[in-house]
């Protein structure tokens, strides 16, 4: 069994008709997704809006889930700002969590050396497990493989990889030369069971908030060897992988969406994101009865 659990959701942070942090409607939605499939929940990750989170409202949000559930939780506290990371993964030791997600600094764009010394910063600033976040379409700077494993041999606390750089051939290369213990988990819905297939353990999931279960079931199915069951359900999940980001309306505006659909009061996206798009919330019904 993966740490952090197999089937995590990054979950999304709730707002209240007038934008404010709705922390009793955080406490019922983790409550919500630890009873329909999720093993272990996100904060302050991109899906959560943390550009648009001030530090106290961080730090409220962390608590309120954490006194919501018992899954593990792993708490976004990367930055572009080496020592604002730093004192973010400091402060999240007092909360509860049970590790920290490091995204790749952003805009910034630093040279190799840079993301090195930047995340042995990072880590050394807290005992906590630390998960990398690759994803490169969001940062501007994919983390180099042979950065990653140097990191991973050498820096004690450093213990897996949420990955979206959306190479399966070089998240192998990863796997295969990681340390023992080392976890990889899917950062991309839509290539979760192909990274199954080169040795994620599981998946960091958006589509998760409402197809938790069948998430769970492919993973299931796969770990059973069942690998044309797991491609049976990854095929009725495509509808979920395609709506939940496009375009028109970006992650995590879909799935603020498709939760008020399933009647959780999550609000809409606070700018620049802002609010759904018109029709959004019937293409989450379509989706919806397509999944069930």
């Amino acid at each position: 069994m993966a740490r952090f659990g197999r089937v995590i959701t990054a979950m999304v942070t709730p707002f209240d008709d007038k934008g404010a942090l709705d922390l009793d409607a955080a406490a019922t939605l983790a409550d919500w997704l630890v009873n329909n499939g999720s093993d272990g929940l996100v904060l302050c990750g991109t899906t959560g809006e943390s550009p648009v989170l001030s530090d106290s409202e961080e730090v409220a949000l962390t608590r309120v889930v954490r006194s919501a559930v018992k899954v593990p939780l792993l708490l976004g506290t990367g930055s572009n700002d080496t020592a604002y990371a730093v004192e973010a993964t400091r402060r999240s030791a007092e909360l509860g969590v049970d590790g920290v997600l490091l995204v790749t600094p952003y805009y910034n764009r630093p040279p190799q050396a840079g993301l090195d010394a930047h995340f042995r910063t990072v880590a050394a600033a807290t005992d906590l497990p630390v998960v990398l976040y690759d994803i490169p379409v969001r940062t501007g700077r994919k983390i180099d493989t042979d950065v990653m494993l140097r990191l991973l041999s050498e820096v004690p606390n450093i213990v897996g990889v949420k990955d979206a750089a959306g190479d399966p051939a070089e998240s192998a290369r990863l796997v295969s030369a990681a340390p023992s213990g080392t976890e990889l988990y899917s950062g991309d819905d839509a290539l979760t069971l192909p990274l199954l297939s080169v040795g994620a353990v599981g998946s960091i999931s958006v589509a998760s908030h409402w197809a938790g279960r069948q998430i769970g079931e492919m993973l299931d199915a796969f770990d059973q060897g069942d690998t044309r069951r797991a491609a049976r359900i990854n095929a009725g999940l495509i509808p979920s992988y395609d709506f939940e980001s496009s375009l028109l309306a970006p992650n995590p505006i879909p799935t603020k969406a498709m939760l008020r659909v399933l009647g959780l009061p999550v609000g809409q996206c606070r700018l620049p994101l802002g609010p759904a798009p018109a029709g959004l919330e019937d293409q989450a019904r379509d989706v919806l009865a397509a999944l069930n």
